[in-house]
């Protein structure tokens, strides 16, 4: 009879797999935006969180971010900081989203621990949508609620659906954190960065490309882009592996 531990494991990997085809199937279908509608506004918290997070560290400090309906977003720093400073904080978005995927594939390693991650997924959610989360300078505070209702959401996850389908709502919201680079390659590469439906800024490789090669040519930017793009893949692969590996360790 095969251990528990070893059972979990399997389990386990079982989920990521699934959590990552369904995905990318549901990105390539009519249908698949509206579906995933409410991860891709979870994934724009996580990557202006993920520049809040590295202009607190560069000593920038974060003083809000908006999430908008278009699932579009902007993190705002309290004060300017030079250009390395500066290039932390650009790439902390697209190279922080999927390390909070990472980090919650291998916090998931069984259903008591999806649901630890997810009531900590749950408060971190609502905490910043009273904290840091404002409303947008038309005075829409969509964002703040959405973000409130989705650690609602998480929580309700957490505490009353079955083992099994809390496992594998945790590997799903890690799966679509780490194949955010991935999906969103087409934004990168625009010359703009559209945020609520208006051009309003330069996107984040460019402005990596113009900090770190002084020029947003095609090369520098797609340099950027794809070096996002095999940082995603390599964290998704890594955070896999630690599955694996525990799998082994669990039949050993």
């Amino acid at each position: 009879m095969m251990d528990p531990a070893a059972r979990d494991r399997r389990v386990e990997l079982r989920t990521v797999a699934i959590a990552l085809l369904v995905s990318l199937v549901l990105w390539n279908l009519p249908f698949g935006g509206v579906v995933l509608y409410p991860f891709k506004l979870l994934a724009t918290w996580l990557h202006e969180l993920s520049h809040g997070i590295a202009m607190l560290w560069t000593g920038a400090g974060f003083d809000r971010m908006i999430v908008y309906r278009d699932t579009s977003g902007l993190a705002y720093a309290r004060s300017s900081v030079g250009p390395v400073a500066s290039a932390i904080i650009a790439a902390a978005g697209y190279m922080g989203t999927p390390l909070w995927g990472g980090v919650l594939l291998v916090a998931s390693r069984d259903a008591r621990a999806a649901r630890r991650a997810l009531l900590v997924l749950a408060g971190l959610l609502v905490a910043t949508a009273i904290v840091v989360v404002a409303p947008s300078p038309d005075g829409d505070a969509f964002g703040q609620y959405a973000v409130a209702a989705m650690g609602g959401v998480v929580a309700a996850c957490a505490l009353a659906l079955p083992p099994r389908w809390r496992l594998g709502v945790a590997h799903f919201i890690a799966a679509q954190a780490c194949v955010n680079a991935l999906l969103d390659i087409r934004v990168l590469l625009r010359p703009s960065q559209v945020v609520d439906g208006i051009a309003a800024a330069i996107s984040d490789a460019h402005n990596m490309a113009l900090l770190t090669f002084g020029t947003t040519a095609t090369w520098a930017v797609w340099t950027w882009a794809l070096t996002w793009l095999a940082w995603s893949l390599a964290v998704l692969f890594a955070a896999v592996r630690i599955g694996a590996a525990r799998a082994r360790t669990a039949v050993q």
